[in-house]
């Protein structure tokens, strides 16, 4: 079996955590193959060229069994255009309606909450990734003037809703059997009675899965006092895109927090989900882990579970042994630290 991975090294530190991602890639394969294929887009490409996401370079993303990709996003672009023209839009063009998070604490990893355990932080957000205020819907009126209206509408289809309901009851059916809705039903009264009916309806057909609603704000604060409460939540893109940055620093930082834009039926892409951090890019003081837990997803995507586990096992191997998961504190440097995933991985 040969894999195409199609690699965006992006903007920033996203060539060197990817370079890590990779590294660590070839030490756990085994039985299998892999071309890795680069696609020069971010930062570069555009300022470059004017191009963000040409045609061609998007049917090659198509042909690819999965994607990896570092970060986009660079002080020298304005604030959106990547943002949309890339990520959004492949997102968008591909059907990777399932944004995919993971809310795990590692071994040995401090936190912000010290009395969380490992058993504590452990659940996985599936929040919708192609409707809600995401959808670009909405317009200036008299923009400029001192009359001027921006609106940004929210759109929710029966459609987008039920299929990531049933995405999120499906992975809750293969981890303990508890889904949670996160939503704002008491003011969102349209779009969050849409999701609650929806629950309540597809629940039908997962009778060993138990049910529950949580407003998204009371969310924030159980994933502070109580996350061990979540197996599985559901939820819409802006409350999903909030809540797993929370997420991110009950399990140790952005340096840890990966995820994946899934399409079920087709080709999925897997990203850390920190920005860039211009600001250390060069210098080796970037933590890689998120990344190659992207990559550790992204072999759960293609049925290569023992190299899956390898990474898995590899990521815990690092965490005991580094100072912080903060860049420039983890007293290894980047390279150094996907060093030490390849020798938990392959001890």
């Amino acid at each position: 079996m040969t894999y195409r991975i199609g690699v965006i090294r992006g903007d920033g530190t996203g060539p060197e955590v990817v370079a890590e991602a990779l590294k660590v890639l070839e030490a756990v394969r085994d039985g299998f193959d892999v071309d890795a294929v680069e696609f020069d887009l971010g930062a570069d490409r555009y300022l470059r060229t004017g191009e963000v996401l040409p045609a061609d370079e998007l049917e090659g993303l198509r042909g690819c069994s999965a994607i990896l990709l570092g970060a986009v996003g660079d002080p020298r672009v304005r604030p959106g255009i990547l943002e949309r023209d890339l990520l959004l839009r492949i997102r968008f063009e591909l059907d990777q309606y399932v944004n995919l998070r993971p809310v795990i604490r590692y071994p040995g990893v401090q936190t912000l909450v010290p009395s969380h355990t490992e058993e504590d932080v452990n659940f996985v957000v599936v929040r919708e990734n192609s409707e809600g205020l995401y959808s670009g819907a909405g317009g200036f009126h008299r923009k400029g003037t001192p009359y001027e209206v921006a609106i940004q509408e929210s759109i929710n289809t029966r459609h987008g809703v039920e299929r990531i309901v049933r995405y999120a009851f499906n992975v809750a059916s293969d981890r303990r059997r508890h889904l949670t809705l996160v939503h704002k039903t008491n003011v969102l009264t349209f779009a969050g009675d849409l999701y609650q009916r929806v629950v309540d309806d597809v629940a039908a057909e997962f009778p060993d899965v138990r049910t529950d609603y949580v407003h998204v704000d009371a969310a924030c604060i159980y994933f502070l006092d109580q996350p061990s409460r979540f197996d599985v939540i559901v939820t819409d893109n802006m409350f999903g895109d909030i809540i797993t940055d929370l997420g991110a620093m009950i399990q140790g930082g952005m340096g840890v927090a990966a995820g994946a834009n899934i399409a079920p039926d087709g080709v999925s892409m897997f990203e850390p989900i920190g920005g860039t951090a211009p600001d250390h890019a060069g210098r080796g003081t970037i933590n890689p882990l998120a990344a190659i837990a992207a990559m550790q997803m992204l072999l759960v995507s293609l049925d290569e579970v023992k190299a899956a586990d390898r990474v898995h096992a590899g990521i815990g191997h690092a965490t005991q042994r580094m100072k912080s998961m903060r860049a420039a504190e983890m007293g290894y440097a980047t390279s150094e630290v996907g060093d030490l995933v390849v020798e938990g991985a392959t001890s």
